[in-house]
């Protein structure tokens, strides 16, 4: 599909990139469909894949998809674990539609689900292991590219990329390859010079090995040896004690006099200690008053 020119055409370090990951091992079992991409076999059985198709059918692959006006029409899909990571940064630097995980039956044919979508393309990463979108995808007329191994069923599959589609190194390195010729042939980077996203990031990484180089790393700097001081402590000069002052020479500081009260309606306390301390029995005793009348008034 290179046409000949040198700008499309297989370099040494792609090769030495595909070679170094395994992607021209195949599996032990042929399909009949696949027998035409594969060089040779080895003696303990295993199919080699022939590496100047697979490159040829990945410029097909992208020239398919860059020829889709809308990228978000285009709909990558991986339920495998190895390629779920690769899926979404595909989608992210190309702007297609990602569905990483467990694909829900009807997303293509049920038009009563949320999740409903019309995509102009499909990509596969294994066309046994997403069987339901390659199905659908068949029912409504949507074409199909799958990344094929040599025992892969190519059954409503348009365009097939044989590759070792059964290992972490290369599908990362299969999709990563894929969104470098979709960004080349839109011209969002050059050929001239190297992309400059690394391939370890479309690659698969366990959680658990994360967190157990988590917890290597935590003992490793609860074990590094800590800086002790090892002086003489005996020849350390003593601290110079502190100077002695006559506190009794010191002016005692008073608080500051209270301001004068405000006439806003608020009458302060009395001065009970200047009151006048006079003899309170007779203050206190009431006026005697004679109830019984005069004795000049006359009743009778």
């Amino acid at each position: 599909m290179s046409g000949g020119l040198d700008a499309l055409s297989l370099r040494e370090d792609d090769v030495a990139k595909m070679l170094a990951c395994g992607i021209h091992l195949g599996a032990q079992n042929l399909d009949f469909q696949m027998e035409q991409y594969v060089y040779k076999r080895k003696s303990d059985g295993i199919y080699i894949i022939n590496l100047k198709k697979t490159w040829e059918k990945l410029l097909f692959a992208a020239r398919a998809i860059a020829a889709i006006e809308n990228p978000a029409d285009v709909c990558v899909i991986s339920a495998r674990p190895y390629g779920q990571r690769a899926v979404l940064k595909f989608a992210s630097y190309t702007g297609a539609t990602p569905i990483a995980g467990r694909f829900t039956p009807g997303t293509f044919t049920n038009q009563i689900q949320a999740a409903f979508r019309e995509p102009r393309l499909l990509v596969v990463t294994d066309p046994r292991q997403d069987h339901q979108p390659v199905t659908e995808a068949a029912y409504v007329n949507i074409p199909v590219i799958a990344m094929c191994n040599t025992d892969s069923p190519l059954r409503y599959i348009d365009v097939a990329i044989p590759c070792n589609n059964k290992q972490t190194h290369p599908i990362g390195l299969m999709w990563w390859m894929l969104t470098r010729e979709v960004l080349r042939l839109r011209g969002s980077i050059s050929r001239e010079v190297p992309w400059d996203v690394m391939v370890d990031l479309y690659f698969y990484r366990d959680p658990n090995e994360e967190s157990k180089e988590e917890e290597v790393a935590a003992v490793e700097v609860v074990k590094a040896p800590k800086d002790d001081y090892q002086g003489d402590w005996a020849a350390t000069e003593p601290l110079p004690a502190p100077e002695v002052t006559d506190w009794a020479s010191e002016a005692i500081p008073v608080a500051p006099a209270a301001p004068a009260a405000v006439q806003t309606g608020y009458v302060p306390p009395k001065d009970w200690s200047a009151t006048d301390t006079g003899d309170w029995a007779a203050a206190s005793a009431p006026v005697a008053t004679e109830w019984g009348g005069s004795t000049a008034e006359n009743w009778g």
